[in-house]
């Protein structure tokens, strides 16, 4: 006689079976029904064969590759459509880059034409304080108040200098009816043919423009 197991029981060959029984029937029951069936059955979701589907490369349709085509042809007229742009684009940079070389050059023209008109006015000044220094007795050049006087005609001159006038010192000089004003002819073997012996008024120079032209006295 076999002997109990804490009290239990011992399950017979038969009535183990009738348990799996029990079992099969209760997943049957538990699992989906299927339409136009009477019988449940169990759904398995097989994942790795649906990501294979999905990685298999799907055909392109007639109708993708002619749109294609069209986007390659446009993409050609756009490339067309910004060369032209670029080639107005330089061409209108480059007149942009005369029109401002001119009107620099005009505006720079128009100022030289100012500042003559003006610095013109300051040249008597200048020959004020030659002609007041020429005066001054040798031995009066040292006081004070003719030292201050030089010293202010020289501080003009700089000045003028600073701006672009500068004196021709023409004495010595060839006679260039461009730049000087013969108001005096003398016959003087001493000097070469047509020679300015003296300067009786300084000429003077803006830049490469005849300020004022030296009234001189010529040889020969």
């Amino acid at each position: 006689m076999a002997k109990n197991n804490g009290g239990q029981t011992p399950k017979t060959s038969k009535s183990v079976a009738n348990d799996a029984e029990a079992k099969d029937v209760t997943a049957v029951e538990d699992a989906p029904v299927v339409e136009g069936t009477d019988v449940k059955v169990t759904e398995v979701e097989n994942v790795s064969e649906e990501n294979a589907e999905a990685a298999r490369p799907k055909p392109v349709p007639k109708g993708s590759r002619r749109g294609s085509k069209a986007v390659m042809v446009e993409l050609e007229k756009t490339k067309e459509l910004a060369k032209d742009n670029e080639e107005k684009y330089k061409r209108l940079l480059a007149e942009f880059e005369n029109a401002r070389q001119r009107n620099e050059k005009e505006s720079k023209k128009m100022y030289d034409i100012g500042a003559k008109d003006a610095l013109e006015k300051l040249l008597p000044v200048v020959d004020n304080f030659e002609r007041a220094l020429a005066a001054i007795p040798e031995e009066d050049k040292e006081r004070a108040f003719e030292k201050g006087v030089d010293q202010i005609y020289k501080q003009l001159l700089v000045s003028l200098e600073d701006i672009g006038v500068t004196p021709m010192n023409a004495e010595g000089q060839p006679f260039d009816p461009e730049f000087h004003n013969a108001v005096i002819h003398i016959e003087d073997e001493a000097y070469g043919e047509n020679i300015i012996v003296e300067e009786m008024q300084k000429g003077y120079m803006y830049k490469d423009q005849v300020l004022r032209h030296s009234m001189v006295k010529v040889a020969n």
